[in-house]
């Protein structure tokens, strides 16, 4: 069994941490695996952000907890995320996470003013940030004094 993360004390993966070459799930399973150990901390398993990868791939956040709470390892996930949902090639999953690790929600008009916002209290420029720049920083600053 793979142990989880205390999010009080340390941040998540990187959301650039690819497993099986997808964005995102390495962090959404540090967050799963934190949230069962009660030790999530502020972040969310099944957030906006690990629903872009669920939703991609069609699979059920409950589906991919209950395989958390059984212990798997990184690769028994991922495996089960390549098997399950919709059936997507490697470049299918290339090009979604290489897109998804480009986002920029500034510009985006319905998520500028937010990201505008959430990256004035990290101090990063939002005309030149992803959403995963912010989010690194984020985590960095997070745990700085840890």
């Amino acid at each position: 069994m793979s142990a989880a993360k205390d999010l009080t004390k340390e941040a998540p993966r990187s959301p650039r941490t690819r497993l099986g070459g997808y964005v995102i799930l390495a962090r959404a399973i540090d967050k799963g695996r934190a949230s069962i150990a009660g030790t999530v901390g502020e972040y969310h398993f099944a957030c906006p952000l690990d629903m872009m990868l669920f939703d991609f791939k069609g699979v059920n956040p409950d589906e991919v907890k209950k395989l958390l709470e059984s212990g798997a390892s990184d690769q028994e996930i991922t495996a089960w995320i390549e098997a399950n949902g919709q059936a997507k090639s490697a470049e299918e999953v290339k090009g979604w996470s290489d897109g998804i690790e480009a986002f920029r929600p500034y510009d985006n008009p319905e998520k500028k003013d937010w990201f505008v916002g959430v990256c004035a209290e990290v101090g990063i420029d939002p005309a030149e940030s992803t959403l995963f720049d912010y989010l690194d920083t984020d985590d960095k600053l997070s745990y700085a004094a840890a």
